[in-house]
């Protein structure tokens, strides 16, 4: 346990991200593509043309809950709580349109660019933890309650 941080789980961290670097050296190397998981949403759901076949396209996209919820269903699960629906669809949707206006999102720009050291990978991650920062900040300020 971290001082602090009573829920930390240092080691699954550790192995999440070795498994997201892992998956994305993999997808670079075996299929050409940076796997940023909003280009490849945009090319199966026909918003973009370049890229892989919209199969396989599909296929990356369905397993991304599929493999969530076999996790959850192996170990058990984890108990999560949201907001709401409707706060949760709207995040969800500026997310998605601040992946379009950024030519990309925090896999493809936070993992895959960063690791290229490609500059507009680098400002667009630090605008995302600037942005990640103040919105923390603003709910610490608020309290939870405020999207309820």
């Amino acid at each position: 346990m971290l001082p602090g941080f009573p829920d930390a789980a240092p080691v699954a961290g550790l192995l999440g991200g070795v498994l997201i670097g892992l998956a994305a050296a993999l997808m670079l190397l075996g299929a050409g593509r940076i796997a940023g998981v909003s280009g490849i949403a945009a090319r199966a759901c026909g918003i973009s043309g370049d890229g892989m076949p919209r199969s396989a396209a599909w296929a990356f996209v369905l397993g991304l809950p599929i493999g969530a919820m076999l996790i959850a269903w192996i170990t058990g699960g984890i108990e999560a709580s949201f907001a709401g629906y409707v706060p949760l669809i709207v995040a969800g949707l500026l997310v998605g349109i601040g992946a379009r206006i950024g030519s990309g999102c925090t896999s493809g720009h936070g993992v895959c660019g960063v690791s290229r050291l490609s500059q507009r990978s680098l400002v667009a991650t630090a605008t995302f933890m600037a942005a990640g920062i103040a919105t923390v900040a603003v709910m610490n300020a608020l309290g939870p309650e405020v999207l309820s």
